[in-house]
């Protein structure tokens, strides 16, 4: 059973940055596509960004391009979530999740436990 482990949030100003950390275990890194999602207060869960399993395709949410980078490496078994010029909206708990099935319509099987982003303004 793949297991995942979120870390690098806390509060943060607004207009900085912050990187987010997911490290697998449990499973064959390189046989899955991750992405990172998030849940604002209130809100449903959001897709954030997503890699495909050698790193070289990515896709971003229109809230976060342009701001967020998102890389993995295969041999560190991490994904990383990389967000600059941070809105008071950037505010959630992001969540890494890993797809074992495929680039289009695949299914996120395995999710952290998530790490809260808070952005002060």
């Amino acid at each position: 059973q793949l297991q995942l482990v979120e870390s690098g949030g806390g509060l943060v100003q607004a207009g900085d940055s912050v990187r987010l950390s997911c490290v697998a275990s449990g499973g064959t890194f390189n046989t899955y596509i991750f992405g990172w999602f998030r849940q604002a207060p209130g809100k449903e869960r959001d897709f954030v960004a997503s890699i495909s399993r050698q790193g070289g395709g990515t896709m971003y949410a229109d809230s976060v391009k342009g701001r967020a980078t998102i890389s993995r490496n295969n041999a560190e078994n991490t994904v990383w979530l990389h967000m600059s010029r941070l809105k008071s909206e950037d505010t959630a708990v992001y969540y890494c999740a890993a797809n074992p099935t495929g680039w289009y319509g695949g299914q996120y099987l395995y999710w952290g436990q998530g790490t809260h982003v808070t952005v002060s303004s």
